[in-house]
């Protein structure tokens, strides 16, 4: 199998996605219990399960590959192909009953995503992105996977899953980002990536992000035609910075990367 062939690769991850959400669905809305981890972020028996089941369709079908999960941690490292795995970005929406969260499934090649699936259990919408193709999108709801053109901040929808994310900024200029921005708007997790591949939002600007969290969302972002790096513009690496900036027009990612640089 050539490099540029992911297709046996999807298949799995196709295979995953249906798994964690036979796995998630049943449990939404069921009154679940709720621990907290170390770092203070809320986990369910459905993630735990979730990324298990998922772990178990790469042993077998994919023994070779590294894993990162983040209720599980890192196997085999030194594969050059390695899994990312969210079973549920966005605890916070799914024990409150807020379907405004998704299971994330990611594959690095040599450190970069050439995979990325975003689904969202409940409302049963899927979106798949493969590096160098047209970002896919199946829902009972309907929509098309390509963002809108908004070359300018004035205009934008800006998103952001919390202030309390923000806290963590590297520096307070997001504040200048969102007093320019035509609206803000908060809460999503993965799902705001998912609906800027939509053409619904125009721009994402979020921070304390890990790769798991961040990993399936390029290829998805840049297979609907926009652009998705670190705040400074440069691209997002596993050891980087932890803030995220995607938006659906490269005119408005600029002209976000120079507010956020305080060059504009």
């Amino acid at each position: 199998m050539s490099d540029d062939d992911l297709t046996p690769f999807l298949e799995v991850a196709t295979m995953m996605a249906e798994a964690a959400r036979c796995v998630v669905r049943p449990w939404f809305r069921r009154g679940i219990s709720v621990s907290d981890k170390a770092d203070e972020s809320p986990v369910t028996i459905a993630d735990r399960t979730a990324e298990r089941v998922m772990r178990a369709i790469l042993a077998e079908r994919l023994p070779d590959h590294g894993v990162f999960g983040e209720e599980f941690g890192l196997a085999n490292d030194a594969a050059r192909y390695r899994w990312l795995l969210d079973p549920v970005d966005g605890t916070r929406a799914f024990v409150t009953g807020r379907p405004l969260f998704g299971t994330l499934i990611a594959l690095l090649r040599d450190g970069q995503p050439v995979l990325g699936v975003i689904d969202q259990p409940v409302l049963q919408e899927r979106w798949i992105g493969v590096a160098g193709q047209p970002t896919r999108f199946v829902s009972p709801l309907g929509g098309s996977p390509v963002t809108r053109s908004c070359a300018r901040l004035a205009d934008a929808e800006l998103s952001c899953t919390s202030p309390e994310m923000l806290e963590s900024a590297p520096h307070e200029r997001w504040k200048t980002l969102k007093a320019r921005a035509r609206r803000m708007t908060w809460g999503g997790d993965c799902y705001a990536y998912g609906l800027l591949a939509l053409g619904q939002v125009d721009l994402i600007a979020e921070c304390d992000m890990n790769p798991w969290d961040w990993a399936a969302l390029v290829p998805v972002i840049e297979g609907a035609g926009g652009k998705i790096t670190a705040w400074d513009g440069s691209p997002l690496r596993l050891d980087g910075d932890r803030t995220v900036l995607a938006a659906g027009d490269a005119a408005l990612h600029a002209e976000a990367v120079r507010t956020l640089a305080g060059h504009d």
